[in-house]
């Protein structure tokens, strides 16, 4: 992103413990990326797949009361989240209500995929949300008829149907409101752009020229997404003529009602929704390109991608604009963008913080939170734990583990055969670089007399309190480097498959403590 000119981007809550030594890192300027702003996790009513042992910041949180959504919205900000996100706009009015409370109290920006149907744009625009993100249930707010929880048009043929009048009069809501608008042209309807082709020639392009220094650490599953991402739904998969221009008319209303929007004084950024699939800085001039498909002004292509986004995230103090006081973030392109908004890609200098970026890539480029762009979960593979403790404990035939053990004070059994461990939960899940001799806290089952525990790599100490709880003691000598640690339980061979435990190899599922940096 940075070599694209990106000084900083928005997560929406798809990260959890680790999004707050990341985007303090990068803020310190330790770590080389762009300045990231957080929700941390985000509220939703889409089943999460949850197995109860997540942490709280675990993203989603599936809240069933409107006290919960409270108290889940207070643990988000407490934790530093830069702003509330709600997933979806299907759980009780009376959830966003008090979560939304909750933000208002302590100044904090609402983002609100306001899909439907019970929180939708309409809804939004009564309560102080900032962003819609992909502009989420326009299409339901300003179509014709108006929706029922049976109606089978999916969004382009809502859009297909826009009423004008309805349309306007959710702009001038939108508007006083000071919600800002995200379109994510290209998430929300692949193949309908008229550069799509180019947008996927481009992409295959950078990974075939790609810097070797690049390649050497950029994952290859995540370029098999970005690739693949072109392959999936488009006009082309409408058989029916009639439905396929029905659908491009669609497109062109949703291009039309943006243009009405941003026209008549509201705020329009353009975000690219980038993850796994995208490219990243590619996808964002591509969203640009869309932007201008649609009769977005070059000025206001700019206006969104700085100062808008500024405010809409309330910083529109420190950030979006050149002022003195402000961040001192700047990029330097060699033709006029006003012009050709396509000049932006003509990168001659990036300044992020008052100092010029290296650009170009650094083979031994890493990232020692390991921050990846969907869940970063403290305790990993939980559903598989899940499963396991059923088997284990609830199934018969399986020997030396049988019901599950004691409380405090039961002693560890010491088998012949040792089971396969599970962790299911850490605490804490994070401490300070170069802080004293700690003690955490392992929850799990299947820990026996022999069982070790190994913090990257290294055996460390442990006090059994239980069959399902150890207290393990990490040295002071092993948190002088940030990052984000490894923590096994493994216990001793022989293990043997053929006495019912199939589920591994003596070694657990993996926990992971962070380390943040000391400032």
């Amino acid at each position: 992103m940075l070599n694209y000119g990106i000084t900083s981007t928005i997560d929406v809550g798809n990260s959890g413990e680790i999004a707050i030594p990341h985007r303090d890192a990068v803020h310190a300027g330790i770590l080389r990326a762009p300045r990231t702003y957080t929700g941390l996790s985000r509220l939703n009513r889409i089943p999460d797949g949850g197995t109860g042992l997540e942490t709280i910041l675990t993203p989603a949180r599936d809240p069933h009361s409107a006290q919960e959504a409270r108290d889940l919205a207070r643990a988000f900000i407490e934790a530093g989240a830069d702003a509330l996100m709600f997933n979806d706009g299907s759980m009780p009015l009376e959830y966003y209500v008090t979560a939304i409370e909750e933000a208002d109290r302590t100044g904090t920006p609402v983002f609100t995929r306001a899909y439907g149907p019970i929180y939708g744009p309409w809804e939004a625009v009564e309560r102080s949300t900032r962003n819609l993100p992909h502009s989420a249930g326009i299409w339901r707010a300003v179509t014709s008829p108006v929706p029922t929880d049976r109606d089978e048009r999916d969004w382009l043929d809502m859009y297909a149907d826009m009423d004008d009048a309805r349309a306007e009069e959710l702009i001038q809501r939108l508007i006083e409101n000071e919600t800002a608008l995200t379109p994510t042209f290209q998430a929300n309807f692949r193949g309908y752009p008229a550069e799509w082709t180019s947008f996927e020639a481009e992409d295959r392009r950078f990974f075939i020229e790609a810097d070797p220094n690049l390649m050497a650490y950029y994952p290859s599953a995540r370029m098999q997404a970005a690739l693949a991402f072109y392959g999936q739904r488009g006009p082309w998969s409408v058989r029916d003529e009639a439905a396929r221009e029905r659908k491009m008319i669609g497109f062109k209303n949703a291009l039309r009602f943006h243009k009405m929007f941003v026209d008549n004084g509201g705020h329009l950024v353009p975000g690219a929704n980038t993850n796994p699939s995208r490219v990243p800085g590619e996808n964002l001039h591509h969203e640009i390109a869309v932007f201008e498909e649609a009769g977005i002004s070059p000025m206001q292509i700019i206006q969104g991608a700085t100062k808008w986004s500024a405010e809409m995230l309330l910083l529109g103090n420190e950030i979006g604009t050149v002022e003195v006081g402000k961040l001192a973030d700047v990029i330097i392109v060699n033709e006029d963008p006003l012009r050709d908004i396509s000049n932006l890609r003509e990168i001659d200098t990036v300044i992020m913080n008052g100092k010029v970026v290296e650009l170009g890539y650094d083979v031994s480029f890493h990232d020692p939170f390991r921050r990846d762009s969907e869940l970063n979960p403290p305790v990993e593979a939980l559903h598989w734990v899940a499963a396991f403790k059923e088997v284990a404990h609830g199934a018969r035939g399986f020997r030396f583990v049988g019901r599950p053990p004691g409380g405090p004070g039961t002693p560890l059994p010491d088998p012949v055969e040792a089971p396969q461990p599970a962790i299911e939960t850490i605490t804490p899940v994070m401490v300070t670089q170069g802080g004293p001799t700690i003690s955490i806290t392992l929850t799990g089952f299947n820990f026996v007399r022999k069982s070790r525990v190994y913090f990257n790599g290294t055996s460390v100490p442990y006090e059994a309190k239980s069959p399902t709880q150890l207290e393990v003691e990490i040295d002071s000598s092993l948190l002088h480097e940030a990052g984000w640690t490894d923590i096994v339980v493994v216990n001793p061979e022989p293990l043997n498959p053929e006495l019912g435990y199939p589920w591994g190899n003596g070694t657990s599922n993996r926990a992971h403590l962070i380390i943040n940096y000391q400032y």
